[in-house]
């Protein structure tokens, strides 16, 4: 019987990922490590601030889960959500080089950067963005985007920069939102409102289509930690997709602005169709 990812909480789905038994949440809600800005502007702050991170075994390895979660301010980061996420990263880093390989698998459901915290919140997806790509020099970084709130702003680069990207096909993918770019283009450029056409750019199936995800998955637990499993299970790769800086520039070269492809016709661009 199938049990939805997308419905569990960000607590429960790091759980759910990591083998019986073996997880243990650090720096949790009885910790109270909470961010110091929210409640001056009018916010009530949350005790995890919106970031799970959760140490255990993956298929009998050692693997931290970090999880966002979307509930809370929309899955915004700030400077104590992204110092917990960027600390837990380093510890993982250090652990492998003492000998005790650990992989991280990144919840990812966030639309950027606190509006509250500004510059505070830019800062440490620098560190996350940092921090990540020590580890995933000797560790695989799994990143997951599941549910429709999807991965936006500066955690959509560090959403690029992991080993390997899983995602649904309610997941969405982009740099700006699209209630972003409508505000700042216009609607004809991108209307907010047009779901369809927004899954259709933005949405996990076309995401994996034209490579910028690695795996489509169902809504489901136990198909989401096989993909985990089997993703963590490939280990570190020879290059990373963010490395690839002249394939992905041919191709977007060979895009005329003018008259761009259709997102039915982008795959196929993509060299997968």
């Amino acid at each position: 019987m199938k049990q939805s990812f997308i419905e569990l909480d960000a607590r429960a789905r790091a759980f759910a990922l990591l083998d019986d038994g073996t997880a243990g949440e650090l720096c949790g809600p009885f910790d109270r490590i909470e961010s110091p800005w929210l409640e001056p502007q009018g916010v009530v702050p949350q005790s995890d601030d919106g970031v799970v991170v959760v140490r255990g075994e993956l298929d009998g390895r050692a693997a931290v889960v970090i999880g966002i979660e979307q509930a809370f301010q929309g899955g915004g980061i700030g400077e104590v959500s992204g110092v917990k996420l960027s600390t837990a990263l380093s510890l993982a880093a250090r652990d492998s080089r003492a000998g005790v390989p650990t992989a991280a698998v990144l919840l990812l459901e966030t639309g950027g950067v606190r509006l509250q915290e500004a510059n505070l919140g830019l800062a440490t997806v620098a560190e996350v963005c940092s921090a990540l790509l020590e580890l995933r020099a000797l560790q695989p970084v799994v990143g997951v985007i599941a549910g429709m709130l999807g991965c936006f702003g500066g955690m959509s680069i560090a959403a690029g920069l992991c080993t390997e990207l899983i995602m649904t096909r309610e997941g969405r993918l982009g740099l700006d939102g699209p209630q972003v770019i409508e505000s700042e283009a216009g609607v004809a450029e991108f209307d907010a409102s047009d779901h369809p056409m927004i899954w259709s750019i933005d949405g996990g199936t076309q995401r994996t289509r034209t490579g910028l995800a690695d795996v489509l998955v169902p809504d489901d637990v136990a198909a989401i930690r096989s993909a985990v499993i089997e993703a963590v299970g490939r280990g570190v790769p020879a290059g990373h997709r963010s490395q690839r800086i002249g394939e992905l520039g041919a191709l977007l070269a060979a895009v005329d602005p003018a008259d761009p492809p259709k997102p039915d016709d982008l795959a196929a661009v993509w060299g997968r169709g």
